[in-house]
């Protein structure tokens, strides 16, 4: 390095005690005391200007030897011609630095201050001169008790820590910002406040947690930031996005936005003060799944996204007036890639930027309760994916997840798989699971792909997974991970709910953990939806060989609290749209789904229907462009969307269709064996037992006259929703007028029958009303 110094730099040697030496040469081994000192400067003033040191805070800022000796300031000051020390009490030079470094690297020694004092620098660049604060004289940004809770996993609040957070320390306002790298060599914020150079803000680490952090005055929130890493042998990373950001930039671009956590004043005390009952078992939970990016484009303006204002007056009012009571939102946390859907994301604390700013977000949510809409996120712990700017070899190592592919990599969906054995990376995970629930006042998390993380075989063959230790295929670390993440969530969130899209037999996953469950508070019943709609897309004529395909459902569903999901899984990757699953022609397609959803209104278990389902769309969903809202011209597709309104305001009205979705005492079979006719009839009741209400489904184009129903109490039967009428584009058949009055012949085991015309293709679904 020697031979590189300019004249400058070896008179700054001289000035400051250290022996030019032969031609500027270093001195030899075994000099002075000085010497060793200067030597030890020069290498750390080279290492600072390669972005290579890591321990910044002992080289740069105020340094003293010793108490009563004199200060120095050091400053890496890239450009700079001058640089003065500017005593911030009076505003005047307190000593010039002098370059030591060609890079920028300045000392200022001040043989007359021998106490700490508060300064400023003050640079000179060929065109302008600028004061700063210099960021090294900044003391420690995590606490002790943070530090502690960090390093034992236990700090649940962890993103009001690390991430970006602007804020005030010693009277000047800045950023400070935090990052988990245990292994990184070195780590430096770069962004919009130093040009992107990684030189000038290497952070502190705090060995005893293994974050890197550093207060960096007079950045403000809007400015973009990464953190350039060197991994443990010194190789530098590409530029890492940070894990807790709060805000990203749209894509395609990569960098974390700083933007804090401000305070926002919420106006939807209303919903809270009932959010507790929405989600109880016994609550009417019909739930509209949506993409956001695709629910609606605006082609006039390049197909853009809705952005959330524009959501909430559009999607909202049209949600509320189906009578949905949740949203259920595809993941909305930032991700690189628009055809992942939101499944690979990179930005587990930022809504995506596709719609708008964080603020934006929240004023969507607060719609969404104003008008009595929860809101739920698809939240994906299960993975993340590849992309250089993401988790994957965060510091240089496998920090986030397994080193070992057979654990850390998941061949279907080509991404990573967290260590859910490391407690900071179950802190990670688990506070943002609070985080969304608090900050954002969501009302739910559905959890996405539980069975793979549930399975240490999931999708392999054998050799290509890892056993436990016990030798069994359960991922335990996972398995403690969900327990834990349902205790916080029900626990410190009331009203929150959890649902878990577990495809597998795995059990008690919506049981209490206190029980041995996994503790969600609701599962998908992904059996139910497969069996029911192979059922459906049978012709009519063969459905008689496939009847319990239908009823196979009732056997466990009272084991687990179901969700019924026809979910966007169902319409994608060649499956084909709903409408097109229907044999016949369009006309029987459009029966055929109507008797279909009857179905499931009328059958135990929470309610989720995926956008587009509602007005039966012809086209496979593509998160490309819009739903074919053009449909809504026509008189069957509107029809279809009447009926799914009408059967959310029936099921939500009627106490027996909801209240015992999850109870077996709320559900009895009238005829479920009638496989020649394909008709199913069954009953729902709730706590009153003179209400009950009385399904009955026929799955062929046949039209049932005289067919008789078993009911157990007198009285007369309305049709409360019949999927044949008119109104809905049906045929019109059925049973008209006051209702049908029970006669006093036995019937199906009962005191009581009803002598019914059954539609074709259609559900009845009749309430009791007592004479």
């Amino acid at each position: 390095m020697a031979s590189d110094m300019t004249t400058d730099t070896r008179k700054d040697q001289a000035q400051t005690g250290v022996p030019e030496g032969r031609d500027g040469d270093r001195p030899p081994t075994g000099g002075r005391p000085a010497d060793h000192r200067a030597e030890a400067l020069r290498a750390a003033a080279d290492a600072i200007a390669r972005a290579d040191h890591g321990d910044p805070f002992a080289v740069l800022g105020m340094q003293q030897e010793a108490p009563g000796r004199p200060v120095e300031v050091r400053a890496f000051v890239p450009g700079a011609e001058r640089l003065w020390v500017i005593d911030s009490a009076t505003g005047e030079p307190a000593g010039e630095a002098e370059r030591i470094h060609p890079d920028g690297f300045y000392l200022a020694v001040m043989p007359d201050r021998t106490e700490r004092f508060r300064y400023r620098l003050r640079a000179q660049y060929p065109l302008a001169t600028q004061e700063f604060e210099d960021a090294y004289r900044f003391g420690n940004m995590l606490g002790e008790l943070d530090v502690h809770l960090l390093a034992e996993g236990t700090h649940l609040r962890n993103y009001e820590k690390l991430g970006a957070h602007p804020r005030e320390v010693d009277g000047v306002a800045g950023v400070s910002f935090a990052v988990w790298a245990p292994s990184a060599r070195s780590v430096s914020v770069v962004g919009d406040f130093n040009n992107w150079d990684g030189r000038r803000l290497p952070m502190r680490r705090r060995v005893e947690v293994g974050v890197w952090e550093i207060f960096v005055p007079h950045a403000h929130a809007g400015q973009r930031y990464k953190f350039e890493i060197r991994g443990p042998n010194g190789n530098l990373m590409p530029a890492k996005a940070d894990p807790y950001a709060f805000q990203a930039e749209m894509r395609p671009a990569t960098a974390s936005v700083v933007h804090g956590l401000p305070s926002y004043e919420w106006r939807d005390q209303e919903w809270q003060s009932r959010k507790l009952a929405t989600s109880d078992r016994a609550a009417p939970i019909s739930i509209y799944e949506v993409h956001l990016g695709s629910w609606a484009r605006v082609p006039e303006e390049d197909n853009r996204f809705l952005t959330y204002q524009e959501l909430a007056e559009r999607l909202i009012p049209y949600a509320k007036d189906m009578g949905f009571t949740h949203i259920e939102l595809l993941p909305i946390t930032e991700h690189p890639f628009d055809g992942s859907w939101g499944y690979q994301p990179i930005g587990l604390y930022a809504p995506t930027a596709r719609h708008g700013s964080p603020e934006d977000f929240k004023d969507f949510v607060n719609a969404c309760h104003r008008a009595g809409l929860g809101v739920l996120l698809d939240w994906v712990p299960g993975h993340f994916p590849t992309d250089p700017h993401g988790l994957g070899e965060f510091d240089g190592t496998h920090l986030y997840e397994h080193a070992d592919p057979r654990q850390g990599f998941h061949q279907d969906w080509n991404t990573l798989i967290y260590n859910f054995g490391r407690t900071e990376v179950q802190n990670f995970l688990l506070g943002n699971a609070l985080f969304w629930l608090d900050h954002y006042k969501l009302d739910g998390l559905r959890v996405d792909a539980v069975a793979s993380m549930l399975y240490l075989d999931y999708s392999r063959k054998e050799g290509e997974w890892v056993p436990n230790k016990f030798g069994g295929r359960e991922n335990l670390e996972s398995i403690a991970f969900l327990k834990r993440m349902n205790e916080l969530v029900y626990g410190q969130q009331p009203g929150a709910m959890t649902v878990a899209e577990e495809s597998t037999s795995w059990p008690m996953v919506s049981k209490p953990t206190y029980l041995g469950g996994l503790g969600f508070g609701y599962k998908w019943n992904m059996g139910w939806m497969h069996d029911t709609l192979h059922y459906m897309q049978n012709d009519p004529i063969h459905r008689r060989y496939h009847h319990h395909q239908m009823t196979f459902g009732l056997i466990y569903q009272f084991s687990e609290n179901f969700v019924l999901p026809l979910s966007h899984d169902e319409v994608v990757h060649g499956k084909g749209s709903l409408i097109n699953k229907m044999p016949g022609d369009d006309w029987q397609k459009f029966a055929n789904l109507r008797a279909y959803y009857g179905f499931m209104f009328a059958h135990p278990g929470k309610k989720l229907l995926f956008m587009g389902g509602e007005f039966a769309q012809w086209s496979e969903w593509s998160e490309a462009r819009s739903l074919d809202w053009h449909l809504l011209e026509q008189p069957m597709h509107r029809g279809m969307r009447d009926l799914v309104r009408d059967l959310n305001g029936v099921y939500r009205e009627l106490e027996p269709l909801h209240k015992t979705d999850c109870d077996p005492s709320g559900f009895e079979w009238i005829e479920s064996n009638d496989n020649e006719n394909s008709v199913f009839t069954f009953l729902r009741k709730a706590d009153d037992p003179d209400h009950i209400v009385i399904a009955v489904c026929n799955f062929t184009p046949v039209p049932r006259q005289g067919y008789r129903v078993g009911v157990p109490l007198p009285g007369r039967y309305v049709e409360r929703i019949n999927t044949d009428d008119g109104k809905y584009g049906g045929s019109g058949v059925g049973n008209p007028g006051g209702g049908v009055y029970a006669e006093e012949v036995p019937w199906h085991g009962r005191t009581h029958s009803l002598d019914l015309t059954i539609p074709p293709l259609s559900t009845l679904i009749l309430e009791r009303k007592a004479e």
